[in-house]
């Protein structure tokens, strides 16, 4: 008996892709589907990095085809393809960015700087091509946290700025240019006005993610990135410490205000675990992050431990994704970037390259 193609489509339809928690063929994902006699091949287009989970989902739908009678030989191409996404209204694309991602916070001092980076090293271990703009001109932390301290972006034709790179990931501040001893004492235009030069005069290459490590608060500069920036989604970065959750709900609502989706809600310092006796203890609270999920129906992406070597690597230049990749907290940031990278796929996707330009002319 041969095969049919919509027997394959059910044998697929029982196999769950574990980061979206949709089947192959609801989530649009099965491509290519071919079958010669007995013989079956077909593809799978991911729409997140996973260079982690490409093994394992390819074992997966095989497994799941070759529960069909009479099947013969089973080949999936399992493959990611990063797309731009939907964005504010009115607001353009940066060219050779395809997605922003806002990491914010509504203070300072909760490490939405460390889970920035972090972040944007988890999604390029996924296979993704990441960019990281520190847009905090007032305490720029990117170039110590990348190791990159000391050096300054080159130029090639006086206009623009070559973006400098670490661990695989492309990278702007204005901690380059200026000595890590001098304070930017700026007002408030002259800070918006750097920023635009930081985003739109360095040479992005092809980058699927641009993670923003935003200026803690909701003033003046806040307001003019989430407005002016073409910006994907928001991730907001707290501490269950009562103080942190009210500051973190404003930077919530601003980027309501301005119609960008948050896309969940990350839990610093949650625990903290003695290193001597092993106790456990919720320095700061315990349920904050999650009880602010459920007030404002968003998702708890995850949360991070209150651990000195996280701490201890970002200060040396060597963030925990890549200064311990077999630790738990780097599987809690990969877990965290994976899920973020799933729920910007699901978004709309931008269409503003397909419509063509209209022009009118008196004739």
């Amino acid at each position: 008996m041969s095969l049919s193609e919509q027997q394959i489509r059910t044998a697929l339809s029982g196999a769950v892709d574990p980061n979206t928690g949709k089947d192959f063929v609801a989530g649009k994902t099965l491509k290519n589907l071919r079958i010669d006699g007995a013989d079956v091949s077909f593809d799978i287009e991911l729409g997140y990095p996973a260079k982690s989970q490409i093994d394992p989902i390819r074992k997966q739908v095989i497994a799941a085809v070759r529960t069909l009678p009479g099947v013969g030989n089973v080949s999936a191409n399992v493959y990611s393809k990063i797309v731009a996404h939907s964005v504010q209204m009115g607001v353009k694309l940066l060219p050779g960015v395809k997605n922003i991602i806002a990491v914010a916070s509504g203070k300072g001092g909760v490490g939405k700087s460390t889970t920035a980076v972090n972040l944007a090293l988890a999604l390029a271990q996924e296979g993704a091509s990441v960019g990281i703009l520190d847009a905090d001109i007032y305490g720029p932390s990117q170039p110590q946290m990348l190791g990159l301290a000391g050096r300054q972006p080159e130029s090639t034709d006086g206009q623009s700025m070559e973006p400098l790179e670490a661990y695989g990931v492309q990278a702007m501040s204005i901690g380059f240019m200026v000595d890590v001893e001098t304070p930017m004492v700026w007002r408030g235009p002259m800070v918006a006005q750097a920023l635009d030069q930081l985003l739109n005069q360095t040479n992005w290459r092809d980058v699927d993610y641009l993670v923003v490590d935003m200026p803690p608060g909701t003033g003046d500069t806040q307001l003019s990135l989430a407005q002016k920036v073409p910006v994907t989604g928001a991730v907001i970065v707290t501490t269950p410490q009562d103080i942190a959750l009210i500051d973190a709900r404003k930077g919530l609502k601003m980027f309501e205000k301005v119609n960008i989706p948050i896309l969940g809600i990350v839990e610093n310092m949650s625990i903290h675990v003695c290193t001597n006796c092993g106790h456990a203890e919720h320095i700061f609270g315990e349920g904050g992050g999650e009880k602010m999920c459920a007030d404002y129906d968003t998702e708890f992406l995850g949360s991070l431990p209150l651990e000195m070597a996280i701490r201890q690597m970002a200060d040396g230049g060597k963030p925990t994704v890549v200064g311990a990749p077999d630790s738990k907290a780097a599987e809690i940031y990969r877990a965290i970037a994976r899920r973020i990278a799933v729920k910007i796929a699901e978004k709309a996707k931008d269409m503003t390259s397909k419509f063509p330009n209209i022009v009118v002319q008196n004739t």
